[in-house]
C-alpha cells in the first residue's frame, strides 16, 4: 500500500514538472553599450534575479559603440525574430537617460515585448515586426525601490526591473504603464532600389570581427539582377562623392570559392548582401565605415 503511495506521488511530481504551468517564464534578453569591464550589466542581472530566480537570461551583445543608436536598432533587429514569441528584450543605448524622452515598452505583432528608451533604437523592430501596441512605463510602480534618486541608471533601475517583472508574468503587458498611441520615434535611413539594371543600397552595419560590409540590399531584391553563382558584378562603394572601392567581384556561396584575399559578394546570415575579403578585413583594407552616407551600388 504505502509502495502505491510513492508511485502516485512519483506521478503526481513528474506530471507537474511537464505541465505547461510550470514553464511560465519567457526569455529575458539583454543589450546596452556598457561593456562588460565593469559590473554594469551583472547589476542589472541581479536586480533581474531577485525579482525571480527562475529567469532565464541572455545577451544580443554589450560592446554597441557608446551611444550609437543606430547600431543598437540594427543589433537587435538581427537577433529578435530568431527568438520565441513572448520573449523580453531590454535594450539600453540611451544617450539620453534622465531627460525627456519616454522610456516604453513596444508589444509587436510578433509577440515579443521591447524595454527601452523610445529614441530611435526601435525602429528596425517595428518596422519588421509590426506594432502592436505600446505603453509608457509607469516608474511609480516599476522601478527598483530604493533607487528614486538615480537618474543616470535607467537600465539597472526601471529597464531591468520592468523587463523581468513582465518576463517573469509579474506584471502583465498592461500593467507596465498607459497605453500610447501605437508609434515610436524612428530613425530615417534609405532603403535600397532597382532602377535601370542597377542596385543603390546603404551599408547600416559591419561585421567587425571579420571586417565584412555588410549591406541593406536583400537578397530578394539582388535576385532580381538576374546573377547566378559564380557571375561576376560590378560594386562600387562611396562615402559622400568619394569612391572607396571600384571592381567587379564574383559571387560565391562561400568565401572559399575566391583566392585568399580576393573579394566576394555573397549572402549573409540575415539574408542580405555582403562583401568581404577571403580571409581579409574588407572595411579596413578599404577604409569603408558604416552609416548614412556610406552608399553601395550593383550591378551586372
Amino acid at each position: 500500500m504505502l509502495s502505491i503511495r510513492y508511485a502516485s506521488i512519483k506521478i503526481s511530481l513528474i506530471m507537474l514538472l511537464l505541465s505547461p504551468v510550470a514553464w511560465t517564464q519567457n526569455a529575458l534578453v539583454f543589450q546596452t553599450d556598457f561593456g562588460l569591464e565593469e559590473p554594469a550589466v551583472s547589476q542589472m542581472k541581479g536586480v533581474a534575479f531577485n525579482v525571480s530566480s527562475d529567469l532565464k537570461m541572455f545577451d544580443i551583445t554589450h560592446e554597441i559603440p557608446r551611444f550609437n543608436i543606430w547600431e543598437a536598432a540594427y543589433r537587435l533587429n538581427q537577433a529578435a525574430d530568431y527568438w520565441p514569441k513572448g520573449t523580453v528584450f531590454v535594450n539600453v543605448v540611451d544617450p539620453g537617460v534622465g531627460t525627456q524622452r519616454k522610456s516604453v515598452v513596444l508589444e509587436t505583432k510578433s509577440g515579443h515585448f521591447f524595454v527601452s528608451p523610445d529614441n530611435g533604437s526601435l525602429t528596425l523592430v517595428a518596422d519588421k515586426l509590426g506594432i502592436q501596441a505600446v505603453r509608457e512605463i509607469n516608474e511609480k510602480v516599476n522601478r527598483l525601490k530604493g533607487s528614486e534618486r538615480s537618474h543616470t541608471f535607467h537600465g539597472r533601475d526601471v529597464y531591468a526591473y520592468t523587463g523581468a517583472r513582465l518576463a517573469s508574468e509579474v506584471i502583465n503587458f498592461s500593467q507596465v504603464g498607459d497605453l500610447l498611441d501605437p508609434v515610436i520615434l524612428r530613425l530615417e535611413y534609405a532603403k535600397p532600389q532597382l532602377q535601370k539594371n542597377k542596385i543603390t543600397g546603404n551599408i547600416p552595419i559591419l561585421d567587425t570581427h571579420y571586417g565584412n560590409v555588410w549591406t541593406n540590399i536583400s537578397v530578394e531584391l539582388f535576385d532580381q539582377l538576374e546573377v547566378m553563382t559564380g557571375d561576376f558584378v560590378w560594386i562600387k562603394i562611396l562615402i559622400a562623392d568619394e569612391e572607396l572601392f571600384s571592381q567587379k567581384v564574383k559571387f560565391a556561396s562561400s568565401f572559399g570559392q575566391v583566392e585568399l584575399g580576393e573579394p566576394v559578394i555573397y549572402v549573409n546570415d540575415i539574408l542580405n548582401i555582403g562583401i568581404a575579403l577571403n580571409q581579409g578585413d574588407m572595411a579596413k583594407t578599404y577604409n569603408i565605415s558604416a552609416g548614412s552616407s556610406t552608399t553601395i551600388e550593383i550591378w551586372k
